[in-house]
């Protein structure tokens, strides 16, 4: 669940298997989560929690036993398991906005970047919420994989298209599986 919470103290990194290849937690002080990518979003996750929480060093450690069971929970089959992780992101008014439309897609479901635009007000900006989600700092916990494009088409993840096209297909998404959020009143607006 997407909390506010004050800047940590400290932060640790774990490494955690997946059957997606190595995923890497970082967590504060309270057991928070402030970031979490596969292996080939390392580099960026690393430099996001550089410039949120400067001066803060990466010390290893091993996470809870309530985010490695999680996510264990996730690849088994529990799509809702994540939902049990708090997390806190620090990301902008508009990120932030994006980023709790993300976490309202159930999972098997996919939503467009349109709808995601329509459904934070802001019907024009549609490539905003496309950087937003790509900003995402916890991916799976805010599950940005379960926006494609508009028609229907695998688009941008930071993880990769392959790793987004398994996380759709473990969540059961189909391609028909898109839904509007929105009433028609809205989209026409």
């Amino acid at each position: 669940m997407k909390i506010d919470a004050p800047a940590p103290l400290r932060l640790t990194v774990s490494d955690l298997p997946s059957p997606l290849g190595r995923i890497e937690v970082i967590l504060d002080e309270a057991g928070i989560i402030r970031g979490l990518d596969f292996g080939s979003g390392l580099p960026r996750i690393r430099r996001r929690m550089e410039r949120l929480y400067p001066g803060l060093l990466l010390k290893a450690g091993a996470a809870p036993a309530r985010v490695s069971q999680a996510l264990v929970g996730y690849f088994e089959g529990d799509t809702g398991a994540l939902a049990r992780l708090d997390c806190a992101t620090a990301g902008t008014r508009f990120q932030e906005h994006v980023w709790t439309a993300l976490c309202d897609i159930p999972p098997g479901v996919t939503r467009s970047y349109l709808d995601i635009a329509l459904q934070v007000a802001s019907p024009q900006a549609v490539r905003a919420v496309g950087l937003a989600n790509g900003s995402n700092p916890v991916s799976l916990l805010i599950p940005c994989h379960r926006v494609i494009g508009q028609s229907g088409a695998l688009t941008g993840y930071a993880g990769g298209l392959e790793r987004k096209a398994w996380l759709l297909a473990h969540e059961g998404a189909s391609p028909a599986s898109r839904t509007r959020r929105h009433s028609s009143a809205v989209i026409s607006q």
